[in-house]
């Protein structure tokens, strides 16, 4: 029987691939309005059904049921973290296998998950959600150092570490705010726990959980916004297996059984502890950085899981093979100055850099640039390999340092000059 698979959101170039992986395979993409200019070759696909952001989710359903009785989905699939809920509510109620909506609550609602794991006792990390800045006053002075961030959000926008000193009523006020569309319900506050971090990319078939790399992340340590990360990090055994049982713990936890996945976590002197999980994949290029130190492609893992195939076993040979040791890092430019972004200069000396494989600019001119406030506020990336993982990250950073950034800036009483 030929596939039909509803991908739920913009689905990047999942619906072409997943058409040419198979032949007969058709595709319907079911996207916000806000979107829909991104879908990528919109003819290709049998159909798409553009859907308000703001409509409730019996309007979604009704619209992918509408379809499905008139050309029947075989599966759905969604590829990042928004309307993800949307997806999951459609697979409910077609019929249909996804993740879920449970488990996708507790991975887009931080205060649930935090709950969730404290229930299950696979992080007990202080926290609450706080309703105002005196909530968040009290609970600032009574565990030191914290962590203020939106209860829902991506990007590390709106996230700070603050102490009782700190601006608390800003702090407050950003994470309260939205990114990119996200709903955000209100604001959390967590103790800070001081440690190295780590993202964890992760595979699960069948509830089944293998691990496929633990990448060290580089953080601006007031907001958390990613500057660098290297795969695979340099770690103990005895730490990486410490970092693999407390993953697998919460995703157990979480209810995920199958999947690509994304989870943070702080290598604290007691142990690992949880900073948050995603049903998705990295961002920041980490699957490119993955697929680098360890062969395994985790697009392809999911979009082979999309259409049913088992993927689990080749993920373990390709792990199992003997491969020449090597890190593969990036880093990201980002601008001290506030302005205008103009040109760009430097790009052929940062992509000479030995050791370097890619050096993209990500933010267009025009573009309002300077300062560090979410992933979104970084303009350019170098990505590169090396022996080591130290070898690895400052071939990065090299490539990054070639780069010129032409800004427009005002003055106090002026135009952009």
């Amino acid at each position: 029987m030929p596939e039909h698979v509803l991908v739920v959101g913009t689905g990047r170039d999942f619906p072409a691939r997943l058409r040419a992986a198979r032949p007969g395979t058709e595709t319907s993409v079911i996207v916000q309005l806000d979107y829909i200019g991104k879908v990528r070759e919109p003819g290709g696909n049998a159909r798409v059904i553009g859907v308000r952001g703001d409509a409730p989710d019996e309007e979604w359903i009704a619209l992918a049921a509408a379809a499905h009785a008139r050309h029947p989905f075989t599966r759905i699939a969604t590829f990042g973290e928004r309307d993800q809920d949307r997806y999951a509510a459609i697979g409910q109620a077609l019929g249909l296998a996804c993740h879920s909506v449970r488990t996708v609550s507790l991975a887009h609602d931080k205060e649930a998950m935090r709950a969730r794991l404290a229930e299950t006792g696979v992080d007990t990390t202080a926290y609450a959600r706080v309703a105002d800045v005196d909530a968040l006053r009290a609970f600032v002075r009574a565990h030191g150092t914290c962590v203020v961030k939106p209860v829902s959000g991506a990007g590390s926008a709106g996230v700070a570490r603050v102490t009782a000193g700190s601006d608390l009523a800003g702090a407050f006020e950003r994470a309260g705010g939205s990114y990119l569309g996200l709903a955000n319900p209100g604001v959390l506050v967590e103790e800070f726990i001081e440690g190295t971090q780590f993202s964890v990319e992760a595979v699960s078939e069948r509830g089944e959980h293998e691990v496929v790399a633990i990448t060290r992340k580089y953080s601006d340590p007031a907001t958390f916004v990613e500057l660098g990360h290297v795969s695979p990090a340099e770690l103990p055994e005895e730490r990486r297996k410490e970092i693999h049982a407390c993953v697998g713990s919460v995703l157990d936890a979480l209810g995920v059984t199958f999947g690509v996945t994304h989870t943070e976590v702080v290598l604290a002197s007691a142990g690992p502890r949880v900073i948050e999980t995603h049903v998705r994949m990295g961002g920041d290029e980490i699957p490119a950085l993955t697929r680098d130190a360890t062969g395994v492609d985790l697009d392809e893992c999911a979009l082979r899981q999309t259409l049913g195939e088992r993927v689990l076993p080749g993920v373990r040979a390709a792990l199992a093979e003997r491969r020449a040791p090597r890190s593969s890092a990036i880093w990201f430019a980002v601008l001290g100055a506030r302005g205008v972004l103009g040109e760009v200069a430097g790009l052929d000396e940062a992509r000479a850099v030995p050791g370097v494989t890619g050096v993209e600019v990500t933010a267009r001119p025009g573009k309002e640039a300077g300062g560090l406030t979410s992933s979104d506020s970084r303009v350019a990336y170098a990505r590169a390999l090396g022996a080591s993982a130290g070898e690895a990250v400052d071939a990065a950073r090299r490539a990054v340092s070639r780069l010129e950034f032409q800004l427009r800036v005002r003055d106090a009483g002026g135009p952009a000059v």
